[in-house]
């Protein structure tokens, strides 16, 4: 549903801190007290919630954190709630305002942040994904978990085959949970598939992924299903940051002088979606590897290099993306001859 709110006579301001049980509501209104209020995390306390903003007769401006499915249920009701405009902020972003104001660490105190930002920020309204992208990212993270799964059973199995206290029966039966769980996880991929090709935006963009070297299918789809909830005008610094793969540093005076890291402030499911492409496409393309082989001779470690390679990965996504062109090494490494 389209809404048109003018965003200057907003004059209500709304914090929703979110957990996976409750939301902590404080309301920020011109010439009235601070309001603060609490509603159940499911589809009656949103209704509840949304009724009781209605009441004031206003434009309100929602902030809340993004913090995956709790969240997304939230911001799709308050969405299509009129007279409401919501922010989903990231938790990195939405932190570092937070240490400007706050000194304790509650629910109400967090949902008080979060309104002080609809105030006072800079306002970025929400546009949710398509119903299919959201799907997909559903089927993606349940293939993940499945294939997580997957592997504890296997290392149990190993264990188990090794020992002679290990009955037969034991062992029979983890290899029966192992068939059950390829399975599953072959008929997850097909679904993946039927959601990718049901799309036409998805299936051209899934086209576009697979076209990069180290990008196959299974991590097209996973890919695709992170990127799907990020907002259309973000750079691609914003996409590395979201993805916690964006360096920290942390060096002062003589004193300090720690290795750079990753953030990991970010999508974990993103960052875990780019790590085997970038394994493979070191090995695949060419411009990668020479990229990879010139951070080890800078003294990189072979996973700091690799981490650098996803990076550039996701640096690589954000371009084919936007531009909708099929990948090219040469644009992305302008000045790296490959071997």
């Amino acid at each position: 549903m389209s809404k048109s709110i003018d965003c200057s006579q907003a004059t209500v301001f709304c914090g929703i801190d979110v957990s996976a049980a409750t939301l902590a509501v404080a309301v920020i209104e011109q010439d009235q007290p601070l309001q603060q209020r609490e509603f159940v995390n499911r589809a009656s306390g949103h209704k509840a919630l949304i009724g009781w903003l209605g009441k004031r007769k206003a434009q309100v401006r929602v902030s809340l954190e993004a913090t995956g499915i709790y969240s997304l249920d939230l911001a799709l009701a308050l969405n299509d709630a009129p007279g409401i405009e919501v922010a989903v902020l990231n938790p990195k972003m939405a932190n570092r305002f937070a240490q400007t104001l706050r000194r304790s660490k509650t629910d109400a105190a967090d949902a008080l942040v979060l309104a002080e930002y609809s105030c006072r920020m800079p306002f970025t309204a929400w546009r949710p994904p398509s119903l299919s992208a959201l799907r997909l990212r559903a089927v993606g993270r349940h293939i993940v978990a499945l294939v997580v799964q997957h592997t504890r059973e296997q290392n149990r199995l190993h264990a188990a085959a090794g020992s002679q206290a290990t009955p037969r029966c034991v062992v029979q039966d983890l290899k029966r949970s192992l068939i059950s769980l390829e399975r599953r996880i072959v008929k997850m991929r097909r679904e993946a598939m039927a959601l990718v090709h049901g799309d036409t935006e998805v299936q051209q963009r899934f086209r576009l992924l697979t076209g990069i070297p180290g990008i196959a299918a299974t991590s097209a789809v996973q890919i695709l299903g992170e990127l799907a909830l990020l907002a259309p005008e973000m750079n691609v610094r914003q996409w590395v940051a979201h993805s916690g793969l964006d360096p920290v540093h942390q060096h002062s005076g003589t004193s300090v002088h720690k290795l750079s890291r990753i953030s990991r402030a970010g999508n974990r499911y993103l960052r875990r979606a780019l790590y085997m492409p970038a394994l493979s496409a070191v090995r695949w393309d060419p411009h990668m590897k020479a990229f990879y082989e010139l951070l080890q001779t800078r003294h990189k470690t072979k996973l700091q290099a690799v981490i650098a390679v996803a990076r550039k990965l996701l640096h690589a996504i954000y371009g084919v993306l936007r531009s909708r062109t099929p990948y090219d090494g040469r644009k992305l490494f302008p000045q790296l001859e490959p071997a």
